[in-house]
């Protein structure tokens, strides 16, 4: 409700929309947010009209779980359309391809959505906030490609504690790019004492203003951290004298100063709730064994105490990034002993509360890692299905070796890992450590694959090795081997239960081997086969693709009016499924 007024750097955003990028880059704590949230609602008092008719603004706040480059498109198509009083949607065309298992190349794709943001007649404003937390190189230039081509119609805005990995100095050099760092976000002296005198109500002199201004140089989060540890001190001037020091450890004092200033009972829902990415009551008293959970984050919220509130009811919140951070270095310096537990609250939590990604991502660092192993195995087809092989890959990377090679599941997973990284080798290597667990009568006394064959139910196994069958397929056919594709093909087909979502890629290979060598009546049957499968595993983008191979196959047998019908089909089906 109550911020400071910051006129000069509001116009040099508004002066922005003229370019097709504006870069707010600074550390962490100097108001870069707050600062894009003001102007954001000063816009319609500058041209209401202008503004109400023709502007979307959207808002997309990234973190670490965006590192997957499908994931990564779909939010940030979907956030376009997160724009109230506006009906007509952007992207579907965009966002259709995006879901499929093999997406197209991310220039394709964004192609398409350049291509139709050109054709609104709205203003477009996305902000990505947070953007430091995306390391994904094909992300940076995916986004590089898209600020290169970027329509009148959109202006992107990027938050971020560090500079992009893209190149800027071409938007800088074409001057379509706005930027605002450190030494433009930090509070002037008039600001300083708008901060602390009308918004913390403290009543200092100017002298003392100028004093933590100067000691803080303009930094916000500084300014304001002091400013919590003054308010209830006797003298104030005292403490203002003995602040001193590099942002760090300023930052560092102040945070224990206000820690200790707090009921036992906070700093200890504060200390033990730091592990959390997001927090919502019930969780907080699952980790701290405290029963007023809800009542504690309003309590923080309306104490200023750092907290972000997520939603409109106040149900969730998160903790600022630097709060956070520092807190989490207070509970490793005094409680080091209890993380590991906490984390084990926490995944606990989440997988009775459904959400199961997360209490893999808190399983992983408790340790837990039996726990997390069968949490992936659990989620392996869901998330293979949705594309989101990046965050797959990255739990199998954390998992220890051991853990992997344990489990015949796991193995064939990071083989289909190594498979999509050109590795086809490493990958046959994992699929025969998989294989030799699985098998039974054999020697297994040197397998390094803890579950045993006869610890699995047979239908298990048998679905297993036909899923090694489909994997060996696959690599087959990235190598041309025809002649190998088509026994792993039937051997999986055989194998696999007919629901199984790897049936379908088990049955694309199949016909597409069969095309070639050249046996065109086996590749036609083969192909209906596989479309059908896929029709039975529901996913659409692979009924549309194993329809377009047989219509290659019909054209090269010289059934070109069949071709054509089976195109034109399949044209509808894409448009009508968004898909076009």
């Amino acid at each position: 409700a109550e911020l400071v007024n910051r006129p000069r750097l509001i116009k040099r955003l508004s002066e922005g929309l003229n370019c097709k990028l504006t870069l707010v880059s600074a550390p962490a704590g100097y108001g870069k947010t707050t600062l894009i949230s003001e102007w954001l609602e000063q816009l319609p008092l500058e041209n209401p009209i202008e503004v109400q008719n023709k502007f979307r603004i959207s808002w997309l706040s990234l973190d670490e779980g965006d590192n997957d480059l499908v994931r990564f498109l779909a939010y940030f198509i979907a956030a376009l359309n997160v724009t109230r009083a506006v009906e007509e949607t952007i992207g579907a065309d965009a966002l259709g391809m995006l879901g499929s298992p093999q997406p197209p190349p991310a220039e394709a794709v964004l192609t398409t959505l350049i291509n139709e943001i050109a054709t609104t007649p709205d203003k477009i404003i996305l902000i990505l906030d947070d953007y430091h937390l995306i390391d994904t190189q094909l992300i940076h230039d995916a986004l590089s490609f898209l600020t290169q081509n970027l329509p009148p119609q959109m202006h992107l805005v990027i938050a971020t504690r560090e500079d992009p990995s893209f190149p800027l100095s071409r938007l800088r050099s074409q001057e379509q790019l706005t930027e605002l760092r450190a030494g433009d976000l930090r509070f002037t002296f008039s600001e300083a004492v708008e901060f602390l005198n009308q918004v913390m109500v403290l009543n200092l002199s100017d002298e003392e203003v100028t004093a933590l201004e100067t000691r803080t140089e303009g930094w916000i989060a500084g300014l304001q951290l002091a400013a919590i540890s003054i308010k209830g001190r006797d003298n104030a001037a005292n403490f203002i004298k003995s602040f001193t020091g590099s942002h760090r450890l300023v930052l560092d004092y102040l945070v224990e100063e206000v820690l200790d200033q707090q009921p036992e009972s906070v700093q200890d829902f504060l200390l033990k709730t730091a592990i959390l990415d997001r927090l919502t009551g019930s969780l907080c008293e699952a980790l701290t064994s405290q029963e007023n959970g809800q009542a504690t984050l309003e309590f923080l919220e309306h104490a200023n105490l750092f907290i972000i509130p997520l939603d409109e009811e106040r149900r969730w919140y998160r903790y600022h990034h630097l709060f956070a951070d520092l807190l989490r270095s207070r509970l490793r310096q005094t409680h080091l002993e209890q993380i590991p537990t906490l984390h084990n609250q926490a995944s606990k939590w989440m997988e009775q509360h459904g959400f199961i990604d997360e209490a893999i991502e808190y399983a992983l660092p408790a340790e837990d890692y039996e726990k997390a192993a069968s949490l992936i195995e659990d989620r392996a087809d869901a998330i293979w299905a949705s594309g989101e092989h990046h965050k797959m890959w990255r739990w199998l990377d954390i998992l220890p070796p051991e853990f992997v090679t344990s489990r015949p599941e796991l193995l064939i997973l990071r083989a289909a890992h190594f498979f999509t990284r050109g590795q086809p080798d490493a990958a046959e290597g994992s699929l025969n450590t998989a294989e030799q667990a699985l098998s039974p009568g054999k020697d297994l006394s040197t397998v390094t694959a803890s579950i045993k064959s006869d610890q699995l139910p047979e239908f298990e196994r048998m679905a297993l090795l036909g899923r090694i069958s489909a994997m060996r397929a696959l690599i087959d056919s990235y190598q041309g081997d025809a002649q190998s594709i088509i026994p792993h093909a039937r051997q999986a087909l055989d194998l696999l239960p007919t629901d199984d979502i790897w049936c379908s890629p088990a049955a694309i290979t199949l016909a597409d081997a069969q095309g070639y060598i050249g046996e065109m009546e086996a590749a036609h049957q083969a192909h209906l086969e596989a479309i059908e499968i896929c029709e039975r595993t529901g996913n659409t983008f692979l009924v549309i693709y194993s329809h377009v191979n047989l219509a290659i196959t019909l054209r090269q047998q010289g059934r070109l009016e069949q071709a054509l019908e089976i195109c034109q089909q399949q044209m509808q089906l894409a448009a009508e499924k968004g898909m076009r």
